[in-house]
Formats: structure tokens, C-alpha cells, sequence
């Protein structure tokens, strides 16, 4: 009997440290209640190490190399942090830096993660289906967040819960949407939790939750395999954790570098501190590579000091537009280049006969199809662009300053949502141009919202099939499945009724406001972009609300809502004789 509750000790106590973090740095602590969370961290840190110790020399357990190698850094790293938070004299020592608080919090997060992770995660889907598990986590984040975001100390005045629920929802969901500022009106301590709430949206928390319970106690129940297939998007049963796995490295990897370029890039007069622009660069990374358009500056990029920084411009350009691709895109070129490589350079370099060989299809026809429209939406709007705003916005920068402030432009409707320009200064044909590329929005599999370029794409190949007399898309010498075209009209006809009810109860609530700034603001809140004419901080809060509803819709799709609250038909074995319907 004692056994059962010692399994689950380490994380219960982990778990109470993570609510002692949040009460330590929500509310202001006394000096005598500071030492004894102190010393709550310590104790915990020491339940940390046992808890790994007795798996292996109790539980005998078996696991990876890695994962020993793992268990075995993270024992010594809680034993040092232990040591250097008792023994504060030893200041000169190597490794005193780890007497810092910031590595105490870091280890107290490792231990709950291990603890968590060592209990096998089960789905089943008698309890929920995938849709249902997908848009419940989302939920429970923003929730979390919220909360998170009332703590006195995450912000410099008050503020109201329908707020607190707005930015929450506007991080988990990646839209960018604010209705107070981001950089002044929240500390440090509240753009940390909207940073983790982007990072968390961004991927999803089943992405983080599902790999790190796969990695630590070596397997998955085939049920559990069976929903992360569907929530994941991946193709094959046995290719679950290894797509989860790479989707965590390529974006701590890109989010990484981005970070360093970015940092790169700044001048540090526009900072008042080293850390100050460490945050900063972070900060960016993340919000741009998962197309959340958050930025601690109160005018985004278009602020003084940073809207004539064009390579900064380019590095956030080049951060959300591969956050926005999509991770099948990243991953199907990655094998492309993978087979350039070894049968095409290498060949050549070593100057070897080439083998007469049947190319095969290594970029399939959903990357195709996602790359083509996006860099013709991507070149058609920077032109675009040019031509209406060349004597307008785009007036004081030269003309390379020009055509980078114009490729932004052009791309950051597509879900990313930062921008260099101030949207209310630009032309009616412009406005109306980002309406579309809104609307569009990313790709499938991606960061962002909106319809998705495969679902513009067939639509539009769909009426130019339909006016060449064809019964069938076809597209690279490849017919596109008749599902697919049902799902991305579904999703068209979808997203405008959501859109347009937004649009009817925002008119409604706040009839003193245009009706261009409402249905940009909509859009905006559908597609997850974060763009806005300038009247989210004045909206009401019933209007608060629809938008919040918008954003949550757009970010887990209406069409995965309906999936998850209506019963699924069982396939039947017949079928009525067809009749065609008068459409014009």
C-alpha cells in the first residue's frame, strides 16, 4: 500500500513547488517566507534526486542510454544547485552562478517534467476523440494562463478578468490581438507567462505532454498512438514520436538561432540593459516562429529605433514564414534537399558516373501546392504593395528600405501579425488587399491560422477545372482526392458564417464603431494575424468576448469543433442513385 503513493510523491511534491514559483512571484513575499520557500526548493530538489535514484537501484528499471545520461546530469546539476544555495559563501567557487534563483527555478521545472513524464501517458478515446482532446487542452492553457495573468505582480495596474482572458487566449491562440500593451503594462514576470503561452499554443501542450512521456518511460499504449495520430497529422502509426520529436528540436533550433540573429541585429542604445535586450531577442524569436505577433514595443516593428532596421525586418520575415510553411513542408523539403544532396552533388564533387535512375517523388503534392501559393500570394503582394503605398507609408524609406518594408507587409497578414508600417495609415486598396491575405492565412500542419493556402489553392484550381469541362482536379499528373475538396469548401463556407456573425455581434454591441475597423478586426481574429485598425483596447466587453470566441474558433478550426460535438456517422454499405442539383 505504501508503494502506490511513493510513485506519485515526486511529482505531487513538484507540483507544489510549480504553485509555490507562481505565489512567489505573483504576490510580494516577506523576507522570513522567502527563506522557507527557499528551503521548500531545496527539499524538493532532494526528492527530485531520490525519486530518479530509486528507479534505478529499486524499481530497476530499463531505459535508454540517453535517457541515463540524462537522469545522471540532471542528479548532479540538482545536487550543485542544493550545495550553492546553502553554502552562499562559496562565491568564488566555479560553479557558483548556479546560487542564482533563475537555475533553482530551471531545476525545480526539470524535476516536475521527469516526474510527470515517468507515468505513461493513456488516451482513450472512449472519453474523447481527438477533436475533443485538441480544443479541451487548448482550454485548459488559456484558462491556466489567465489566471497566471490576474497575479498582482505580473502587471503594473489592474486588470480585469475579461482582459486577462483576452490576452491569454490571444497568446494561446498565436493571434496577437491586445487590448492593453504588452511592453508597459505587463512586467517581466507577465511577458514570461504570454512568452510560455505562445510556445505552449504555438505547438500544442499534447505535443509536449505526449513526446516527453514517450521519451522517459519508453512506450505508448497503442490507443494513445492511435489520437496522436490524428491530432499530430501524421501519416503512419509507427511515425508518431518521431514526428513529435522533430517538430520540439526544429523549433527549439530555429527559435534558437532566430534569437542570436535577432540579437545580432539590435543596437543596444535602444535597450537599457544587456538583458533587457537578451529578453527582447527572445521574446521576438518565439513570438515570430509560431506567427503570434506579440512584441513588447508599443508600436510593434514601426516603433523609432527599429522601423528602418531592415535586417531585423528580414530576420523576423524569415522566422514566421517558416513557422507558417508548415512542419510537413520543412520536414518534405528536408528530405529533397537530403536526396539532392547524396544523388546529385555528391556525384558531381567526386566526379563519379551518374547512375541512370527514375527520379522519384520526393516533394509530394501537398508541399507543392503550399509553396507555390505562398510565394505567389508572397510576390503579388509585395508588389502589390509597392505600387499603392510607394508614395504613400513607403515614402521615407529608400528603395531597398522599400522593397523589404513591402515584402513584410505583404507576408505579415499571413498569421504573423507584427508590422513595420501603421496599418491605419495605409491605402483603402491596401486594407482591402489584407483582408484576403488574412483571410488566406499560413499553411496546413503550421503555427498560423486562416483557411490555409491548400484550401484557397483548390479552391481556386476547382473553378478553373470546372470551367474547363473537367470531372476531376488533377495537378502535377496527380488527382486530388474528392475529400479534399469537400473539406476546404467546408472550411471557406465555415470561416465566412464565423466571420460574419463576429462581424453582426461586434456591430451590434459597439454600433459607434466603422464597419471596415469591425471586419478587419474579425479577420484578423479568425486568421490569428494580431493586425488591427486601432479599436481592440476600445471595444466593449460583450465585443471582447465575440473576439475571443473568433480567436479560439480560428485557432482550432470550426470544421475540428464540429467534429468534436457531433456523433460521427458509421460508414453504411449503400448508396442513393445520384441527381444533380441547379447551382446557376
Amino acid at each position: 500500500m505504501f508503494s502506490i503513493p511513493l510513485k506519485y510523491f515526486g511529482l505531487i511534491i513538484s507540483t507544489i513547488s510549480l504553485f509555490a514559483i507562481v505565489y512567489d512571484f505573483g504576490f510580494s513575499q516577506s523576507e522570513e517566507f522567502e527563506l522557507i520557500l527557499q528551503k521548500f526548493y531545496n527539499i524538493t530538489l532532494g526528492i527530485g534526486i531520490i525519486a530518479i535514484v530509486k528507479r534505478y537501484f529499486v524499481d530497476k528499471i530499463k531505459v535508454r542510454a540517453w535517457v541515463l545520461t540524462i537522469d545522471l546530469l540532471s542528479v548532479f546539476f540538482f545536487a550543485a544547485i542544493i550545495y550553492f544555495h546553502i553554502q552562499m559563501e562559496n562565491k568564488n567557487a566555479i560553479f557558483s552562478f548556479l546560487a542564482n534563483d533563475g537555475w533553482q527555478y530551471l531545476a525545480l521545472l526539470m524535476v516536475f517534467v521527469r516526474e510527470a513524464s515517468s507515468l505513461r501517458l493513456v488516451l482513450k478515446r472512449t472519453l474523447f476523440n481527438p477533436a475533443q482532446l485538441f480544443i479541451l487542452s487548448f482550454l485548459f492553457i488559456i484558462f491556466i494562463g489567465a489566471l497566471l495573468l490576474k497575479l498582482p505582480n505580473a502587471t503594473v495596474g489592474h486588470l480585469s478578468l475579461i482582459d486577462a482572458l483576452f490576452t491569454s487566449t490571444s497568446a494561446v491562440c498565436v493571434t496577437g490581438l491586445i487590448v492593453v500593451d504588452t511592453g508597459t503594462y505587463f512586467t517581466l514576470f507577465g511577458q514570461s507567462i504570454i512568452l510560455i503561452l505562445i510556445q505552449i499554443g504555438g505547438l500544442g501542450i499534447m505535443t509536449f505532454a505526449s513526446y516527453f512521456s514517450f521519451f522517459f518511460t519508453g512506450g505508448s499504449s497503442y490507443e494513445t498512438q492511435l489520437m496522436l495520430k490524428d491530432i499530430s497529422s501524421t501519416n503512419t502509426l509507427g511515425e508518431v514520436f518521431n514526428t513529435l520529436k522533430r517538430i520540439i528540436l526544429l523549433t527549439l533550433m530555429i527559435e534558437g538561432l532566430g534569437a542570436v540573429l535577432i540579437f545580432s541585429s539590435l543596437s543596444s542604445e535602444n535597450f537599457n540593459s544587456f538583458f533587457d535586450q537578451t529578453f527582447f531577442s527572445i521574446f521576438h524569436s518565439i513570438s515570430a516562429f509560431c506567427n503570434a505577433g506579440f512584441s513588447n514595443l508599443e508600436s510593434s516593428l514601426s516603433e523609432s529605433g527599429f522601423a528602418f532596421n531592415y535586417n531585423l525586418h528580414l530576420i523576423i520575415f524569415g522566422l514566421f514564414f517558416i513557422g507558417g510553411i508548415g512542419f510537413p513542408i520543412v520536414f518534405n523539403l528536408y528530405k529533397y534537399l537530403k536526396y539532392l544532396i547524396k544523388n546529385r552533388v555528391i556525384p558531381v564533387l567526386l566526379k563519379q558516373k551518374r547512375k541512370n535512375l527514375i527520379t522519384p517523388w520526393v516533394i509530394n503534392l501537398n508541399s507543392r501546392i503550399v509553396l507555390f501559393t505562398s510565394f505567389t500570394l508572397i510576390i503579388l503582394g509585395t508588389l502589390a504593395i509597392l505600387v499603392f503605398e510607394y508614395h504613400n507609408s513607403l515614402a521615407n524609406h529608400s528603395l531597398y528600405g522599400k522593397v523589404v518594408t513591402a515584402l513584410f507587409t505583404a507576408a505579415t497578414p499571413r498569421t504573423a501579425g507584427f508590422n513595420t508600417l501603421d496599418i491605419s495609415s495605409l491605402q483603402f486598396s491596401t486594407i482591402m488587399l489584407i483582408f484576403l491575405l488574412m483571410w488566406i492565412g499560413a499553411s496546413p500542419g503550421s503555427t498560423g491560422g486562416g483557411i490555409k493556402t491548400s484550401t484557397f489553392a483548390i479552391a481556386t484550381l476547382n473553378f478553373w477545372s470546372l470551367a474547363r469541362g473537367k470531372d476531376r482536379l488533377e495537378l502535377f499528373r496527380r488527382e486530388i482526392a474528392p475529400i479534399s475538396i469537400r473539406r476546404a469548401f467546408a472550411i471557406i463556407s465555415l470561416s465566412l458564417v464565423v466571420i460574419g456573425a463576429g462581424v453582426f455581434a461586434i456591430a451590434y454591441f459597439d454600433n459607434d464603431k466603422k464597419l471596415i475597423d469591425i471586419a478587419f478586426e474579425c479577420f484578423s481574429a479568425y486568421s490569428t494575424v494580431g493586425l488591427s485598425l486601432g479599436i481592440t483596447d476600445s471595444l466593449s466587453n460583450p465585443s471582447k468576448f465575440v473576439i475571443i470566441l473568433i480567436m479560439l474558433v480560428g485557432r482550432v478550426s470550426m470544421l475540428s469543433i464540429l467534429i468534436a460535438v457531433v456523433n460521427k456517422e458509421k460508414r453504411k454499405n449503400y448508396r442513393y442513385s445520384k441527381e444533380e442539383i441547379l447551382i446557376n
